[in-house]
């Protein structure tokens, strides 16, 4: 008889380490929003791989760093609670930072007495003895179950971490279903995509504190669907920055999200895209409640 193993793996690693890239390559497909900005994760994100007979849930997480702002607090927050009641946890590290051992000091004290997996990633980016003295300089600060020397965004060692986590998962039924792989409402995930696209064409120009929300959702009797969704900055200057002379950037990131959206609905998408203005969102408690984040944090 085939045995079943399930479990929750938590992903945590400093902001920028590749956690949602690497999410991403697990699963196969996109569940979490990834971009060249820092903390571009702001909640936990359950993507749910499968591996021979073992289900995966990968709880990617938003960087933990040391936080200011009410919103960062509440991200970090998110980040420490995954580690409650998780199988295991993968501590990813961009290994091509020459400092990465040194900057993790704040994630080996959360490490103690869990069971962890490390996971170096760009190492495309790496000489090997360089490697291998820093996998030796991580494993005297914790001590890891496995070391992996991956390149997510390239896919390249994310199978050996896959086979690993498929055998180490504890035996029992699958918690979702075969074709299931998020747990996030599609409402909440078509707006991040969008906020992908916001950051991936503004990433220079646009300051970290915006936010999408899926305002209206209309599934249409020809399969089309319809979406209207808030761009929110802070500022009367972000929303020039963000509509662009003549309309001509909020075009080009409603195109961009719109063919992503088509792609992953299989469907025709007709996607509309306004932004506003609200000073201080950041402060909204119904912000926090949207992504499950802890306003008080």
């Amino acid at each position: 008889m085939t045995v079943q193993r399930c479990g929750f793996v938590s992903v945590i690693g400093l902001p920028n380490a590749g956690k949602s890239t690497l999410v991403n390559a697990l699963v196969g497909s996109k569940v979490s929003i990834v971009s060249r900005k820092s903390q571009t994760t702001r909640t936990r994100v359950l993507g749910i791989a499968l591996h021979d007979h073992t289900q995966i849930m990968l709880i990617d997480t938003p960087g933990i760093f040391s936080p200011k702002k009410t919103l960062e607090k509440a991200m970090v927050g998110a980040a420490l609670s995954s580690l409650e009641g998780v199988d295991t946890i993968i501590h990813i590290v961009d290994a091509s930072d020459r400092d990465c051992v040194d900057k993790q000091r704040s994630i080996f004290s959360h490490l103690k007495g869990q069971k962890a997996i490390l996971v170096l990633n760009k190492v495309d980016r790496c000489d090997k003895p360089k490697l291998l003295a820093t996998a030796q300089a991580f494993h005297t600060h914790f001590d890891y179950d496995a070391t992996f020397m991956i390149s997510a965004l390239q896919a390249k060692g994310v199978r050996d971490v896959m086979a690993y986590l498929s055998t180490e998962l504890p035996e029992g039924e699958w918690v979702y279903d075969e074709d299931q792989i998020t747990d996030m409402p599609m409402r909440l995930l078509a707006a991040e995509i969008t906020r992908e696209k916001v950051f991936n064409l503004l990433h220079q120009e646009l300051p970290y504190s915006l936010y999408v929300e899926t305002e209206q959702w209309e599934n249409f009797d020809n399969g089309d669907i319809k979406i209207s969704q808030v761009i929110t900055v802070e500022q009367e200057s972000q929303k020039r920055i963000t509509l662009g002379k003549n309309g001509s950037k909020i075009k080009a990131i409603g195109q961009t999200s719109r063919l992503e959206l088509e792609e992953m609905l299989g469907c025709k998408v007709h996607l509309k895209l306004f932004v506003r203005v609200q000073d201080n969102w950041q402060e909204r408690s119904d912000f926090y409640e949207i992504f499950g984040l802890n306003h008080s944090s």
